[in-house]
């Protein structure tokens, strides 16, 4: 096995245990989100008002969070595959062919 191949396998699974440990992590944290708004909702003993509230920043918290993590692992995706020349960039370079010079 070439260095580069090592390196490539290595980084496949870094990316494997970010992409991992980052839905872990979101998951965690939704779960929190909600344990905390279910115990909020069940001390307040029914004024509706309050638990409008607090159910409603839980779910923006959530979706926010939610969110980030999809978006940033979106636009990482993203740069990784231009930078390794898989991107639109690369394809649009290699599809069109050099202009003609007319004399």
């Amino acid at each position: 096995m070439s260095r580069d191949e090592a390196r490539a396998i290595r980084d496949t699974e870094l990316e494997k245990d970010r992409a991992r440990y980052g839905l872990l992590a979101v998951v965690v944290s939704n779960l929190a989100i909600a344990g905390v708004a279910i115990f909020g909702v069940w001390r307040l003993n029914g004024d509706k008002a309050v638990i409008v509230g607090v159910l409603t920043a839980a779910f923006t918290a959530v979706t926010s969070l939610t969110t980030a993590y999809l978006g940033i692992k979106a636009v990482s995706n993203t740069a990784k595959s231009i930078a390794l020349g898989d991107g639109p960039a690369r394809q649009r370079t290699e599809a069109a062919p050099p202009a003609q010079r007319t004399p």
